[in-house]
């Protein structure tokens, strides 16, 4: 298992990206939390295989309908919030 965080910015709030990238996560079996920042970003901290979060963070480039990507950007990993075996919208 390994960590990552990301910073997804563009319209990204507003649109139901947190509940689509829990779903997403839920489906690929991805532990980890989702949370909208004050600046208009989410930030989305995930721990699985490589290629689950490889996916994850192809995934979340694209977003749900209604979003508009601008960047997926690399963070270091925190655990605030974070129960493995779940993945959590954190408000």
């Amino acid at each position: 298992m390994i960590e990552a965080g990301s910073r997804v910015t563009g319209r990204v709030q507003g649109v139901g990206f947190r509940w689509w990238t829990r779903s997403l996560a839920n489906r690929l079996g991805v532990s980890g939390t989702v949370r909208n920042l004050p600046d208009g970003a989410v930030v989305v901290h995930a721990r699985a295989s490589e290629a689950r979060l490889d996916e994850l963070r192809a995934q979340l480039a694209k977003g749900p309908p209604g979003a508009l990507v601008d960047a997926v950007e690399p963070l270091p990993f925190s655990g605030d919030g974070f129960r493995d075996g779940e993945f959590a919208i954190i408000r």
